[in-house]
């Protein structure tokens, strides 16, 4: 974005085998490295055999430099891995199949139950049966392990030897030396490498730099003399070009200059590889040359008469171009804002669409639109997302006019974060304010928490008297103003005593009834008896004073 130029010179360690596939790296640069139809390409096979780790989140950390591996490999490159499970035993997880399958891998890789195997022997036998049914030409087998397995048979070994597996061991906290030599002797006879990490955090760049092995077939070791194909002023006053004795296959983008390639082989096709190549990226010119500039491929080169006028014309090239541009910017930020401020300076006044690009911390880029807020001059004020460095790109354009400006502003942390020990005068000053002391290291403690004396303190009882107030108040005038049957509510305690404890029977509930009835009706018998003895008397009076009466004519004498 700021027109500056980059260089990438190739090498054993560079472009494809040296892991910038699927790089920011590879999306600037005029190449490719994704090799896929090269007709000529050999390809790779590997295979990766996870044991458990015994460290924690060891067996996460086994997935995910599995993954990171992968990612180094081409498109073409077969691979699989291999798991002992307790259930089935010794599986693949997934059988060798393109490296491009990337996203089929992972949910697999993620859902993988990794177990504890008991011998190596079984699980190396099942991945060399798929490797050398394989069509590849590279082979290549990694083990990682803490090397408590039983060891594989020498006529197991002897089978990776003949069909050209290499097998490379990684330890990892393995229990003792001879589970050390163990997998150090497998790594050595198969022509593979031993690794034995001693922090986990080695592990991603050692299962990269073992599946760089595959990539080994993008280096070609050969001499050939570089072909002119377009021209280009880094040529410029070179008659001749010399030898180079290998370089990197790479595949040229199709808008990219190609101005050295390598002979075009009859094998290949019409396919070109390239050797130095151009292209405009962003504001600026990125170059690729694939091969090298020491004595090592280019050892022709470094003794070469035309070397030093080759290098400088092509840093010429790739330079940043002095451009008379009509656009001034200014920038200043204020608490969590940013101003950005262009002016035009153009001999012909018109007006522009002005917009800026702003590249920030954590790698995040904003675009915004400058207004006019008097006659050439644009501003824009934009949230600031974090400390540290911003670059601000602006480009005005109006009609066939095009004008840049590059600019930008440092957001600093905190001037504390400036100071990387401690300062002993401020501390003093606050001890010495606040009736403190500066604290030694040997009996800090002590002195802290050794001198405990007893303290009293006060604390106000009004507000419990108010809470007990108020509660007192309403019990006095409920028990005054509210009469109660204590004869009901010490029923109300007895109920469940006298219920627990009644046993009467039916018999006696019965009993009792008709003694009651009977006791009723004496009590009813007694009104009615005297009532009937007091009317057969007066029957027996009438009756005596009718046998009393005399007859007629006769007078009764007493």
């Amino acid at each position: 974005n700021q027109g500056i130029g980059f260089l990438m010179v190739g090498g054993e360690n560079s472009f494809g085998p040296g892991g910038y596939h699927r790089t920011v790296i590879e999306d600037a640069l005029p190449v490719t490295m994704d090799i896929t139809k090269k007709k000529i390409l050999p390809k790779g096979a590997l295979a990766i055999i996870l044991h458990t780790c015994e460290f924690p989140e060891g067996n996460t950390w086994g997935k995910r430099i599995t993954k990171q591996a992968i990612k180094v490999l081409g498109a073409q490159d077969e691979v699989g891995v291999l798991v002992y499970d307790y259930m089935e035993g010794e599986k693949w997880l997934f059988k060798l199949m393109p490296a491009g399958d990337y996203e089929k891998m992972v949910p697999k890789i993620n859902g993988a139950q990794i177990g504890d195997m008991p011998s190596f022997a079984n699980t190396m036998q099942l991945g060399l049966n798929g490797l050398i049914k394989s069509d590849a030409s590279t082979k290549h087998m990694i083990i990682i392990s803490d090397g408590d397995p039983q060891p594989p048979t020498p006529e197991l070994i002897g089978q990776f030897i003949k069909n050209n597996v290499s097998v490379s061991m990684v330890a990892i906290f393995p229990h003792g030396g001879e589970d050390i030599s163990k997998m150090n002797d497998i790594a050595a006879v198969t022509k593979g490498k031993y690794y034995f990490p001693t922090d986990p955090n080695q592990l991603p760049s050692i299962f990269i730099k073992e599946a760089k092995t595959l990539k080994r077939s993008m280096i070609q070791n050969e001499t050939i003399t570089p072909e002119v194909g377009m021209i280009s002023p880094v040529l410029k006053g070179i008659p001749t070009i010399p030898k180079l004795r290998g370089y990197v296959l790479t595949t040229i983008k199709p808008r990219a200059e190609g101005v050295l390639n390598a002979p075009e082989k009859e094998e290949a096709e019409g396919e070109i590889d390239p050797i130095l190549s151009f292209w405009r990226y962003g504001l600026g010119t990125t170059a690729a040359f694939t091969s090298d500039l020491s004595p090592n491929w280019g050892a022709d080169w470094v003794n070469w008469n035309h070397y030093q006028a080759f290098i400088k014309q092509l840093m010429i090239k790739i330079s940043r171009v002095e451009k008379q541009d009509h656009l001034k910017m200014w920038s200043h930020t204020s608490g969590n804002k940013a101003t950005i401020m262009v002016e035009d300076f153009h001999p012909e006044e018109s007006f522009l669409n002005v917009a800026a690009r702003i590249s920030g911390p954590h790698d995040r880029q904003e675009t915004v639109v400058l207004k006019q807020v008097s006659p050439r001059r644009y501003q824009a004020t934009v949230p600031l997302w974090g400390k540290g460095r911003y670059q601000v790109m602006a480009v005005g354009k109006s009609g066939n006019r095009e004008d840049h400006a590059n600019g930008g502003f440092i957001v600093s942390y905190s001037p504390e974060f400036l100071r990387f020990r401690s300062n002993p005068i401020v501390l003093d000053q606050i001890a010495e304010r606040t009736g403190g002391q500066r604290l030694p290291e040997e009996n800090a403690s002590e002195i802290i928490y050794g001198r405990r004396a007893p303290k009293m303190s006060s604390n106000p009882i009004f507000d419990w008297f108010l809470i007990a107030l108020a509660i007192l108040v309403p019990l006095d005038v409920g028990i005054r103003r509210i009469q109660l049957d204590w004869y009901v509510i010490k029923g109300w305690f007895r109920f469940r005593k006298e219920d627990q404890s009644s046993t009467a029977t039916m018999g006696a509930l019965l009993q009792r009834k008709q003694n009651i009835t009977e006791e009723l009706d004496s009590r009813k018998g007694q009104p009615d008896q005297q009532n009937q003895q007091s009317t057969i008397a007066k029957l027996q009076e009438q009756r005596e004073q009718t046998t009393r009466r005399p007859e007629p004519g006769k007078t009764e004498t007493k």
